[in-house]
């Protein structure tokens, strides 16, 4: 599945840098922030998808309007904040559809690849302008979203009722083990951002991080699934610490409370 995006090898090298160093140290920073403690941020989090949803949902569905979708943005974020364990679930389904499309779709890559030819090289060593570089970076989206669609054209359905079944699974154990989907999913979506951004760095470099990774993808697999395991543990265990400081101090401040002192609320007075 990886072969997909190596074409963006090709073209990153005649990139303007800052379309390559920004959004590659926005993912490492962001991509650490939701490793290791996605779970102590689970609502905003959640939040934050529902607005991602919402926005780009309301911008294609209800018309290509800012204002539609920006309300659709803020309303399905508060609906997201609200369903926490519903979005949690869905949030796992993805990924796991995700994970195994890459799996059973690898036999289809190459033809899809062969029919959806590159047509953007190495033209020269010269690094274009910023807007050059976007609509580079714009025109290698659309080939790279016709060969995924490609791929999807030629898988037959058992494969597709394979992803199904696994998206099914996710949605059941998200939502009744609610707890480790949540840190499950912040380390997968954590790991991939930092992989992400290491892979855009190293691509401005020239240094080809999407072959390296094809050449040995069980060293780099193993990697990920590591590291995985690793933010999913620490999170389970740093935010169960937390909650139970923060239930000691509620209890210890119930207990200091100086005695025949009466807590005077609204309904009272």
């Amino acid at each position: 599945m990886l072969k997909i995006f190596q074409d963006f090898e090709q073209i990153a090298v005649n990139l303007r840098p800052i379309v390559l160093i920004a959004p590659g140290l926005a993912a490492i920073v962001v991509g650490l922030f939701v490793w290791l403690g996605g779970l102590g941020l689970r609502r905003p989090l959640v939040g934050l998808v529902g607005a991602i949803i919402g926005g780009i949902g309301g911008f294609l569905l209800i018309g290509r309007n800012t204002l539609y979708a920006a309300a659709s943005a803020v309303i399905t974020a508060l609906v997201a904040a609200i369903l926490q364990r519903v979005v949690i679930a869905l949030v796992a389904a993805g990924l796991a559809a995700v994970v195994a499309f890459a799996i059973v779709a690898r036999p289809y890559v190459e033809t899809a690849d062969a029919a959806v030819p590159a047509s953007v090289g190495r033209t020269s060593e010269q690094t274009v302008s910023v807007r050059e570089s976007m609509e580079t970076v714009k025109a290698y989206a659309v080939r790279l979203n016709k060969k995924i669609r490609k791929t999807c054209s030629l898988m037959p359905a058992y494969r597709w009722a394979i992803i199904a079944l696994l998206a099914l699974i996710s949605i059941v154990a998200g939502f009744w083990l609610w707890r480790l989907a949540s840190a499950l999913c912040c380390a997968v979506v954590g790991a991939t951002l930092i992989f992400a951004g290491m892979i855009f760095l190293l691509s401005y470099k020239g240094s080809a991080p999407i072959s390296k990774i094809c050449y040995k993808p069980s060293f780099y697999g193993a990697v990920f699934l590591a590291m995985t395991a690793f933010g999913t543990a620490g999170q389970l265990l740093l935010c169960r610490r937390a909650e139970r400081k923060a239930t000691k101090k509620k209890r210890a401040d119930k207990g200091n409370e100086p005695p025949g002192q009466t807590r005077i609320s609204w309904r009272t007075s």
